[in-house]
């Protein structure tokens, strides 16, 4: 009985002392390095305007946009973001396929595919970059490069928990090839 009790005090100190690590070492802002593409998964502020301002600063040339509501058309979409009809048709891709963190890369792996992209600039919250970047890590070839451009954000406890636990649960599929 005591052996067990060792062992959970054990699994409860690793946890907490994970979390402690996630919440005060979020990723941060990516310097100015180039890439064949940006990619921003929707559902945070600020990804889609820092996805645009590294088109605008010529860091990559095309931007996917992952996980779009299917109901939003591009033209709401260049009004809502003020992207001119010539950006949009030649460097923005929205893809309405994801509807959730895998999917996102589901859909990148595709996209990067059949765009030839060999680099590729993550664009997403700080919080969410640690468990989307894994999952783009098991789905991108491993020949292309990730470089992680993490928008900085003011999460609340409960949503850095939750995300915790699905970073936990992610990397736990992983290792057992889900």
């Amino acid at each position: 009985m005591r052996a067990v009790r060792y062992i959970l005090s054990g699994l409860v100190l690793i946890w907490a002392l994970g979390f402690l690590w996630f919440t005060v070492a979020l990723p941060q802002p990516a310097e100015p390095v180039s890439a064949d593409a940006v990619i921003v998964p929707t559902g945070g502020a600020g990804r889609i305007s820092q996805g645009l301002a590294v088109l605008d600063a010529g860091l990559a040339q095309k931007m996917l946009v992952t996980g779009v509501d299917p109901e939003v058309t591009p033209e709401e979409f260049a009004a809502e973001f003020e992207v001119d009809a010539a950006r949009m048709d030649c460097c923005i891709t929205l893809g309405f396929v994801a509807v959730d963190t895998r999917g996102n890369a589901a859909e990148t792996a595709e996209w990067a595919a059949e765009n030839g992209v060999q680099s590729l600039r993550l664009v997403t919250t700080d919080w969410h970059m640690r468990r989307a970047a894994g999952e783009l890590r098991r789905t991108l070839p491993s020949s292309v490069k990730v470089i992680r451009d993490a928008v900085p954000s003011q999460p609340s406890l409960a949503s850095l928990f939750l995300e915790y636990h699905k970073l936990l649960a992610s990397r736990l599929a992983g290792l057992l090839g889900y």
